[in-house]
């Protein structure tokens, strides 16, 4: 036998032989240590009890030995400030008070701060051997045990290997292989260690994430059971002709079963635009901007539709409203409602420069006001005049951009009515402007014999094509006249007048042409 040995107790192997005839787990719990009663001796398995016990608590780790199944490996940390006493033997005990196992352990002295003059956590390793290890498990309270280095590595392994995200495989397979030996896969020569990417084969269940070896493929640690292959999970490839720098997705969704349920992964390479000028593909929708921003975020179509002029949409006016800036962006339709009633324009305080209206009349007459003390022009911030409302007519339209300082006209047939090409002045000496520059002007002038001269309600900037003189067409018998009319000397000023008046004659009414 070795010079320190650990020993299952008599009382341990019939606790154990009673647990695995009821089909119970064994469970270990605690340690303890003593000091031999002052010197070392060589433990019996009829021990029940530690010749003297300085010490017990709880079990920090207690596993399997990876390369011995039937081995038992338990783990302890004494804490620094206790102590002062050597460590000579060493009790496993169950959590029934037997104990289980009796260690005979090198004579180590455990000092403490306050009676040493210095202190120090003690690690304290036993290993034993059992025919059950499969039914021994570990009662931990977790509110007193220390995790060990190799305990906390361990779970932390453990912990990640559960994550979607694996360790990059080098190659991945585009066909089904044989899991055994080096070989040549997608271009690239596999060896022993390397991680492999297995996605086609012919039985999917076999699909998953391997390590290569000279013999059989085993698969790799972070996804060799169930809880570590799950939907969603993520594996990035390294080399490959075809398969270089893709990532591929487990998209088996449910319950898996490693080596039952059949496996199926994707590329999703391309289903990640890169950040850097990404070149976005099949139908991209994103959130479109406010009403009237003007920062560098990205135009929807909606934008960029809005922005163009393209309305949203057309909002129908039934009476008499005040428009918001919810407004702006659509056509606005009166009804038959509207006949008479006023449709107040948004406040340009709470618009930004550019904002626009667009109203069509419809079938009855509307009038148009401004909130407040803005003002309406067709020149606003120009010379020209302003106004506060005007009245549409039936089937008129107009269009007003919000300039800052009020509302333009810049569109829609009501606007002619404001336009210097369609200059008026409806009176009884007035005159018509046309968009061709031709002038029509209109007037009357006494009626006294002989010459006398009409001046135009405005000059002709050009020439005068013709001047006409007409009498009164209600005059009759005695007040019946002859007139006429030319150009005068000043012919884009005034008109000479010749009459010939009976008694009692009425006015000359007088037209001229020109431009």
């Amino acid at each position: 036998m070795a010079d320190y040995y650990t020993l299952l107790t008599d009382a341990g192997i019939a606790y154990e032989t009673a647990c695995k005839a009821a089909g119970t787990p064994i469970k270990l719990s605690q340690i303890s240590v003593g000091d031999g009663g002052g010197t070392e001796y060589n433990p019996a398995a009829t021990a029940t009890a530690l010749k003297r016990e300085v010490w017990r608590g709880p079990l920090n780790a207690l596993f399997q030995d990876e390369n011995n199944p039937s081995w038992l490996l338990a783990e302890v940390t004494i804490p620094s400030d206790v102590g002062g006493w050597y460590v000579r033997e060493a009790g496993i005990w169950t959590d029934t008070g037997i104990l289980y196992a009796i260690v005979k352990y090198p004579e180590s002295f455990k000092p403490v701060l306050a009676t040493s003059g210095s202190g120090k956590e003690f690690y304290i390793r036993s290993i034993f051997e059992t025919s059950n290890a499969e039914l021994v498990t570990l009662l931990i309270d977790d509110t007193v045990v220390k995790a060990t280095r190799a305990w906390v590595t361990g779970y932390v392994a453990d912990e990640l290997a559960k994550l979607d995200r694996k360790q990059s495989v080098r190659v991945a397979t585009t066909a089904n292989i044989v899991l055994s030996g080096a070989q040549a896969i997608d271009g690239v020569a596999v060896i022993a260690g390397n991680r492999v990417l297995v996605k086609s084969q012919t039985l999917a269940k076999d699909n998953g994430i391997y390590v290569a070896a000279n013999g059989a493929w085993v698969r790799a640690k972070d996804a060799d059971a169930s809880v570590e292959v799950t939907s969603g999970l993520i594996v990035s490839v390294e080399e490959g002709t075809t398969l270089a720098n893709t990532i591929w997705q487990l998209i088996t969704d449910g319950v898996i079963v490693l080596g039952t349920t059949a496996l199926a992964f994707q590329n999703i390479t391309q289903g990640f635009a890169p950040i850097n000028s990404p070149a976005l593909q099949g139908t991209p929708t994103a959130q479109t901007a406010a009403q009237f921003d003007n920062t560098n975020k990205l135009a929807t179509n909606l934008f960029v539709q809005r922005a163009l002029g393209n309305l949203s949409a057309a909002i129908p006016i039934t009476d008499t409203t005040s428009l918001t800036a919810a407004h702006c962006g659509f056509l606005l339709v009166g009804s038959v409602g509207l006949l008479g009633k006023t449709v107040t324009l948004p406040p340009i305080s709470g618009l930004p420069t550019g904002a626009t209206i667009h109203f069509s009349a419809g079938v009855a007459d509307t009038t148009i006001a401004a909130a407040g003390s803005d003002i309406i022009g067709p020149n606003v911030g120009a010379t020209g005049s302003t106004i506060t409302s005007f009245a549409i007519d039936a089937l008129d339209s107009i269009t007003l951009v919000n300039v800052g300082s009020g509302w333009r006209m810049v569109g829609g047939s009501h606007l002619n009515k404001h336009s210097s090409q369609f200059g008026a002045s409806l009176v009884a000496n007035g005159y018509q402007r046309l968009p061709s520059g031709l002038i029509i002007q209109w007037g009357t002038a006494g009626n006294t014999n002989g010459f006398g001269t009409w001046t135009y309600p405005i000059a002709f900037p050009n020439a005068v094509f013709r001047v006409f003189a007409s009498n009164d067409a209600t005059a009759s018998g005695a007040n019946m006249y002859a007139c006429g009319a030319h150009p005068s000397g000043t012919p884009k000023v005034s008109a000479t007048i010749a009459s010939q008046l009976a008694t009692g004659g009425d006015a000359i009414f007088l037209f001229a042409i020109g431009y």
